[in-house]
């Protein structure tokens, strides 16, 4: 399979024939990804008057998000995407509908948790569905790559949109105007990827069921791996970023700050996309983690804010590659029929590492400051890169071959 893709194949990928109602589709779909969680702990904050409360609420539906990509991928893989996005959709709504009311009505914690726990699980995901269309329409090689990478860099712009239009929609004459936008969108923009002739076609792959699904594969465990690592160095980021602007009495500058490497990492990320390196799956996972961390560095230096922006901007440039290589390695290491699963995988491993960081951040710029924070940054994508290193042979070897009685097993069904 081909490791690059030129300008040309996104035209072709996004001009593939079936393919224009999904993508549009999955845009509608995924653009309040980013959006949701936040408007959601920016609403309980205003209704609550406690950021405490707000981030409890906030961290459940997250951890909801987690556990949901999975069993929906798992589902998908084996039924096809309609029926489990459907079914997820129609939670989603009735979980979003009692989270406003429980908001509203000022309910308890031991109410609001659970609820946002729900909204999280149920969040329908377009993306892993999405993600796998592409294997099922384009041949492997380049074109192939070009979809994945669009999905990547398509996600990076959603996470720039998002909190932007989360932070504008809160100022609206009443506060959960971002989370019913946010879910409507999400609704709609599912219900049409959904029921999209295209995605209704799909049909599932043969497969060796197995209770650890696409992790039955230990290059599957090793890419999780790398997109942890990839989380956890993103989320010490994602709070001492904010912490530095505040340090420097501009608090309002932190998603601004955080939005700068966003822009260079999708600018980067088609040019990377063209002549990725290293060319080997195996190498390239353990190399641009290590190179990220290593990056993050540069953010403990500068000592204006002038300076951090400059620096998110070069720390930037290997997000959107990271993400693209996660996509293409799947495709070397799932179990056959996990495909969407897999992704479900890569997407909580992300999510976990996202908590991690972001938990610990906080307790290392509360007791040591900012700098403390982008150091262990480096030091966690280091020590995660080290370790994808050291399994990279995992990756290197593919899909291990089913046993015989297996097999069997599965062409009797």
């Amino acid at each position: 399979m081909s490791h690059s893709a030129r300008l040309s194949d996104y035209r072709t990928a996004l001009t593939t024939p079936g393919m224009r109602g999904p993508v549009v589709a999955s845009l509608l779909a995924r653009l309040p990804i980013a959006m949701i969680g936040l408007s959601l702990l920016l609403y309980v904050k205003l209704e609550t008057g406690s950021f405490a409360a707000a981030g409890l609420v906030s961290a459940a539906s997250l951890i909801g998000v987690a556990v949901g990509s999975i069993v929906q991928g798992r589902l998908m893989d084996r039924f096809g995407p309609t029926r489990p996005l459907l079914g997820a959709v129609s939670l989603f709504a009735v979980f979003v509908t009692l989270a406003v009311i429980a908001v509203e009505a000022h309910a308890p914690l031991g109410l609001l948790v659970p609820v946002a726990f729900a909204v999280g699980l149920n969040e329908p995901m377009v993306g892993s569905a999405s993600r796998a269309l592409w294997a099922r329409v384009t041949p492997p090689g380049s074109v192939r790559l070009a979809g994945y990478a669009y999905e990547a860099i398509s996600m990076e712009v959603f996470f720039i949109l998002g909190p932007g239009l989360a932070g504008l929609l809160v100022t609206a004459p009443w506060a959960g105007t971002g989370v019913v936008i946010g879910a409507g969108s999400m609704v709609v923009g599912a219900l049409w990827f959904a029921l999209n002739p295209t995605v209704r076609g799909v049909q599932p792959e043969p497969a060796t069921r197995s209770l650890l699904g696409a992790l039955a594969s230990p290059g599957m465990r090793t890419v999780a791996l790398a997109a942890l690592g990839f989380g956890v160095t993103i989320g010490f980021i994602e709070v001492a970023v904010p912490a530095a602007a505040e340090e420097a009495g501009h608090f309002g500058l932190g998603g601004l700050l955080l939005s700068l490497w966003s822009v260079s990492s999708v600018l980067f990320g088609v040019l990377y996309a063209m002549k990725p390196f290293p060319k080997a799956m195996h190498l390239r996972l353990p190399v641009l983690l290590g190179g990220f961390a290593l990056l993050s560095l540069l953010l403990a230096v500068p000592t204006t804010l002038i300076g951090l922006g400059l620096a998110l901007l070069v720390v930037g440039t290997l997000i959107t590659p990271q993400a693209t290589t996660h996509s293409a390695a799947i495709e070397q290491v799932a179990p056959a029929g996990t495909a969407t699963e897999a992704f479900g995988w890569v997407v909580t491993a992300v999510t976990v590492g996202l908590a991690v960081g972001q938990f610990f951040s906080g307790l290392l710029v509360e007791s040591s400051g900012t700098g403390a924070a982008f150091l262990a940054a480096a030091a966690a994508g280091l020590a995660i890169a080290a370790l994808v290193w050291a399994f990279r042979g995992t990756v290197a070897a593919g899909v291990p071959l089913p046993r015989q009685d297996e097999v069997e097993l599965a062409s009797s069904r």
